[in-house]
């Protein structure tokens, strides 16, 4: 079984449970991503970056509200914690 299995089964076993949260830790990444982004300046690349994370975090935001199927907002939610995660290592990396 693989990694990703596991984690799915286990989202899907506790659904809302599971996406309440990954509401609270996309919404929480997002904004300390948003907060690097800013840190850094606020020309157009900036912006550009800004508005990536803030369209992926209202997208798995959509998919909760929306009522998607468990499995394509476990992919979000998966999308939207790499893509934040990644824009803070770069800006943290940046800063530094």
């Amino acid at each position: 079984m693989s990694v990703y299995q596991k984690y799915y089964g286990e989202f899907k076993e506790m659904y809302f449970g599971n996406a309440a949260i990954g509401i609270i830790a996309s919404s929480c990444l997002g904004a300390i991503a948003a907060m690097f982004i800013l840190m850094t300046g606020h020309g157009v690349w900036q912006m550009v970056q800004l508005f990536a994370v803030v369209m992926i975090c209202m997208g798995f935001n959509t998919a909760v509200l929306s009522n998607l199927p468990a499995k394509q907002v476990f992919n979000s939610l998966i999308a939207s914690i790499s893509l934040n995660l990644l824009f803070i290592l770069y800006h943290g990396i940046l800063l530094l």
